[in-house]
């Protein structure tokens, strides 16, 4: 007999989670193991759980659908339940990644089911289909309201306030922050294109600091400069981060 395949919802509505359960009732051989409001309780499920299928709702408190998906290792089977723009959905197209926009039919549901149950039968590794949507993501031209960091079990939402200064690690970066440091898997042109230009300067290859933090800009020796912190902390401006001081705090 086979396996029965688990599958679990994660949104903030209470309808749209019963609406997926009444779906969810006529067909075969779908367990569900669990439902929930957030992305957090989300990403325990998933660990303990380990769903084949997940149906997950793109606008969420606490943390987003996009936001929650970069926290997981060893991503199921996604349907996007969401009420996105054209954008995002084209985006979905071109990644093989199957979404219902709400309302959804339940002739609708069905066909995703469907996708879902190939993708599992082929074991269609999905890890490649969600950094693409991830990165198709990054691409929209919005700022950063907050940065989401999962370090072990631990998850944490930064306001962008802590931040006291982001610096290049390969494609990593390390951001200091006024309760400790963090290493981010995004790179330093990910964060000079997300962060608003007006609070944050990128002053040098490895560096970009709050422009409220910058206490002083000060020459390090001939032609060349360096910025002191807040707190003390002394970081070298390259030539262009000094076009960039000079643009910005005028």
């Amino acid at each position: 007999m086979m396996n029965k395949i688990k599958a679990l919802i994660i949104d903030d509505e209470k309808l749209a989670r019963e609406i997926i359960k009444k779906y969810l009732e006529d067909i075969e051989g779908i367990v569900i193991v669990g439902e929930c409001s957030n992305g957090f309780e989300a990403i325990k499920i998933i660990n303990e759980e380990k769903p084949d299928v997940v149906f997950l709702d793109i606008q969420m408190p606490k943390i987003t659908g996009f936001e929650m998906l970069e926290l997981i290792e060893k991503p199921p089977v996604i349907i996007f339940t969401t009420a996105y723009d054209q954008f995002a959905l084209k985006a979905f197209e071109v990644n093989a990644a199957d979404y219902l926009l709400k309302p959804f039919s339940k002739e609708r549901f069905n066909e995703s089911i469907e996708k879902a149950f190939n993708h599992l039968k082929n074991k269609s590794p999905q890890h490649d289909v969600i950094q693409n949507l991830i990165k198709e993501n990054d691409s929209k031209p919005d700022f950063l309201e907050r940065i989401i960091i999962k370090d072990g079990s631990k998850i944490t939402i930064m306001p962008l306030d802590n931040i006291k200064y982001i610096e290049a690690q390969d494609d990593y970066v390390m951001i200091y922050s006024t309760d400790g440091k963090y290493l981010k898997q995004r790179t330093m042109k990910y964060f000079e294109d997300h962060l608003d230009p007006r609070n944050f300067i990128r002053i040098h290859r490895s560096f970009i600091v709050p422009v409220k933090r910058i206490k002083r800009i000060e020459l390090a020796e001939k032609n060349s400069y360096q910025v002191k912190l807040d707190d003390a902390t002394i970081l070298p401006v390259s030539k262009s981060g000094y076009d960039n001081l000079k643009d910005v705090l005028g």
